[in-house]
């Protein structure tokens, strides 16, 4: 059996000069790669943790509408809405510290509901995502992310329950 029948045989090896000539290609071709492979992995993980952070404000106002249904000593009407809406804002402050430290928690009473029979209290949360990334923004991400994240939520008060 000669040699270019064996089922194994072994294949020629390549041109020297050329293995010379294509050494270090291999760097080259990931030195090209890797910032756009950066890139990306860089706006996924910021991306996430700009919804992260939309998603505690959110929770943190519906939060703060909750503790805005608990009872407080009052005197009157608006004292009690104002107490109400001051533990509404204390609750959102609670849960969304751990993420976003300077956000703007805003409270607004206005009469809702069928007739205007029923007070509702509307929780507002703002944080300014430009002012305070949460991780550093790379100059073309920055063109993409949000200026402001925010939360809301409403609650609706029966006035008979109120004081």
């Amino acid at each position: 059996m000669n040699a270019s029948n064996r089922p194994y045989a072994r294949m020629p090896r390549a041109n020297p000069a050329r293995a010379r000539a294509q050494r270090g290609i291999a760097a080259m071709e990931f030195a090209l790669v890797f910032p756009l492979f950066f890139l990306i992995l860089y706006a996924i993980v910021t991306y996430s943790l700009i919804l992260v952070a939309q998603q505690n404000l959110t929770l943190a106002a519906s939060e703060g509408a909750r503790a805005a249904l608990n009872w407080q000593s009052n005197s009157s009407m608006s004292d009690a809405l104002s107490k109400r809406a001051t533990a509404a804002c204390n609750a959102a402050n609670l849960v969304a510290v751990t993420l976003v430290q300077s956000m703007q928690c805003t409270t607004t009473t206005t009469a809702c509901g069928p007739g205007n029979a029923m007070q509702c209290i509307n929780v507002s949360l703002s944080f300014n995502y430009r002012a305070h990334p949460l991780v550093p923004t790379l100059p073309l991400l920055g063109l993409t992310v949000p200026n402001t994240l925010s939360g809301n939520a409403t609650v609706q008060l029966n006035p008979e329950n109120i004081q």
